[in-house]
């Protein structure tokens, strides 16, 4: 291998990835995924060896310093292999490919994957985490038979991409149709499927439901169903009492790892706390309860002061603290009675369930919050020196990569919470990041995956970085009536629409543009997993655009929509669980949705901030002067009046004047 060949050098360090950038020094020759790591893979006649992680991932940094940081190990990389470094969070594109085949080969996935393909990407071999010696053996044993058993190789990579081009037009397509009747079935399924002690669905591993909490939330509002608002009540509890929220600085860790959410996995990523607050808020407004105020106040908290970035919002906080899993995070009683003294320290091991056993590991116990103390007040003086205390422990690194869609959750979250809470702070927060993703991540009238320290990298967006940033656009425009943010969200539906759409079957969508790199296959995965997946998340935001546009454009729009509904019912109708976010759109979409426009001046509309208050979620909200938008064309006061228009679909009632009439009019839940 010539010097001169850019194989021969590790060149992460030019990469706009933390993650990539925590490899740059190691003695792999690591290359970012580009059309010429794989062409120096065919021209040294060598497989390429695809390792994918994050920058919060525990196992992957285990990994580097057994495996990647080792001079042997790298040898025998670096000779027999081009190595290929990849961000599974700013390449989520590859990722899914590559997961579809490691759990297609190995029964389960997982981070860090490692992966061995050919020089033009078809895997062959795949597999996750290896400890050292294991690592050693199979880079061996991989180089030996691609050298000798070449044609065992081919055949294994045929196979295993035609297989993944099976699975992927193997999907369902179609179903009953999108009716409240459905929506109950699947109620109904899930609420059977839930943790009655506990909270949440499934067992261990748990991670939080936000979509199906957000479902659960729209179908009790549509009809009074007790069981669905205690099914919210139980888990939202669970998790905000539990070690997976942290108890002193906000926030929630990724998962817990038993079933009672008592000891997380410590990452913290910003879309699980984007998701968790927008239900939190909407729990909050809708019921008033006070732990959900509560909970959703210090996830916005936690948002503005651990994950801002200036006006955007980065990725996530690592697992690890100084090479040590949750360090930052454990307390022992020696150490609450050392930060608090003799008295408060006791107090603060009972308050939190400090125990001499611990609930970690080394006897340390993850902080709970098992009831509201008699005293509040003590509660936050406590709070406040462990606060400081602990933040003169090692800190977990930053991953200070801003992905489009994650900000676009945190847009919608800040906008709702902004109106849930009373806290315009979080609303002006919402638009400085739109404003600053819109500036910076928009090239050339095209969307980009993600950006570092003010530079746009040049992943394109998917399809749930167009959904996401489009509906945040869409909750901004109903909070100020801004035409630009209007116009920016269907700028970006409409590209998704001429980008991400399946020709060959109305309703389904691709994750990848037509027009992007192509791979093994096209990634269009419609479940939803930690994220809503971005078929339905596109499927929100042209539900919701279409009754703030008009003419072709709504009709173009809701059409869309309601394909999309009809062709993944069949995942409420067979796997509910894994459609938490169609759930939620569907449910919106069987009451209409609902639109309530007021005429009004916004700024000093009692009416319009009892509608904001009042509105189910997935409910259109907007307010102004007559015909100031496509809601309010010929909508004017009654009699000198606000007034509130409130439609069902293209079904309008007699408009209404005060809020006990509109609170009737929208038939809420007492």
């Amino acid at each position: 291998m010539s010097p001169a060949d850019p194989a021969a050098t590790n060149t992460l360090g030019l990469a706009t990835s933390p993650y990539l950038r925590q490899h740059a020094d190691n003695p792999v020759h690591w290359q970012q995924w580009t059309p010429q790591a794989l062409a120096a893979a065919a021209a040294r006649d060598v497989p390429i060896l695809l390792s994918i992680g994050y920058a919060a991932c525990h196992w992957c940094h285990v990994m580097a310093h057994e495996s990647f940081e080792d001079d042997e190990v790298a040898a025998a990389m670096n000779s027999g292999f081009v190595c290929v470094k990849v961000d599974r969070e700013e390449r989520p594109d590859l990722d899914a490919v590559y997961m579809n085949a490691t759990v297609a080969l190995t029964g389960h996935g997982g981070w860090p994957m490692t992966c061995f393909l050919t020089p033009d990407g078809r895997p062959f071999f795949c597999g996750t985490y290896y400890p050292k010696d294991g690592f050693l053996q199979l880079l061996s044993a991989v180089s030996a038979t691609w050298q000798q058993r070449r044609g065992e190789v081919e055949q294994a990579s045929d196979a295993i991409a035609g297989e993944l081009r099976a699975m992927a037009s193997g999907l369902p397509s179609g179903g009953p149709d999108i009716a409240p009747t459905l929506c109950d079935r699947a109620v109904a399924v899930v609420l059977d499927d839930q943790d009655a002690v506990h909270g949440g669905f499934g067992g261990a591993p748990k991670f939080p439901p936000s979509a199906m909490l957000e479902a659960l939330l729209r179908h009790y509002e549509r009809t009074g169903s007790a069981a669905a608002l205690e099914a919210v009540a139980r888990t939202g509890n669970a998790m905000a009492r539990g070690g997976i929220c942290d108890q002193l600085a906000g926030g929630f860790a990724r998962y817990s790892v038993d079933n009672a959410w008592v000891v997380p996995h410590f990452e913290k990523m910003l879309y699980d706390n984007a998701l968790l607050l927008r239900v939190y808020a909407h729990w909050a407004r809708r019921t008033g309860d006070p732990l959900a105020r509560r909970v959703a106040a210090q996830t916005a908290r936690f948002l503005l002061d651990d994950l801002a970035d200036g006006p955007m919002f980065t990725s996530s906080l690592d697992a690890d603290a100084d090479g040590r899993e949750g360090s930052t995070y454990v307390w022992t009683p020696g150490q609450l009675i050392e930060a608090l003294g003799p008295a408060d320290g006791a107090w603060a091991a009972t308050v939190f369930d400090v125990t001499a056993v611990g609930t970690f590991e080394h006897g340390a116990s993850v902080l709970q919050l098992p009831a509201d103390p008699d005293d509040p007040q003590r509660l936050e003086r406590a709070r406040g020196a462990l606060l400081a205390a602990r933040r003169a422990r090692a800190q977990p690194g930053r991953d200070d990569k801003v992905v489009t869609s994650w900000n676009g959750l945190a847009i919608t979250a800040l906008a709702e919470a902004g109106v849930a809470l009373d806290e315009p702070e979080l609303a002006r927060a919402a638009r400085d990041c739109a404003t600053a993703v819109l500036g910076l991540h928009l090239v050339d009238g095209r969307l980009r995956r993600a950006s570092l320290g003010g530079a746009v990298g040049d992943s394109a967006a998917i399809l749930e970085d167009h959904a996401m940033l489009a509906t945040g656009l869409l909750a901004l425009y109903q909070l100020d009536a801004h035409t630009d943010w209007l116009t920016a969200a269907t700028d970006l539906l409409d590209t998704a629409l001429r980008h991400f759409t399946d020709p060959e079957q109305p309703g389904r969508w691709f994750d990848t543009a037509d027009d992007a790199e192509r791979l093994v296959l096209r990634p269009a995965d419609p479940l939803d997993g930690a994220t809503p997946s971005g078929a339905s998340s596109i499927t929100e935001a042209l539900l919701t655009a279409a009754h703030l546009v008009d003419g072709d454009r709504a009709e173009r729009y809701l059409r869309a929509a309601g394909d999309a509904l009809n062709a993944h019912s069949v995942l409420l109708e067979r796997a509910p669980r894994s459609a938490g976010h169609w759930l939620a759109v569907a449910e919106a979409a069987v009451r209409g949705p609902l639109q309530i426009a007021v005429a009004c001046e916004p700024s000093r509309s009692a009416l319009l901030a009892e509608a904001r208050r009042l509105a189910p979620g997935g409910a259109i909200v907007v307010g102004g002067e007559r015909d100031s938008s496509e809601l309010l064309a010929g909508r004017d006061r009654v009699a000198g009046a606000d007034a509130a228009y409130v439609c069902r679909g293209r079904v309008c009632d007699l408009p209404v004047t005060t809020a006990e009439d509109l609170a009737g009019a929208l038939g809420l839940p007492r």
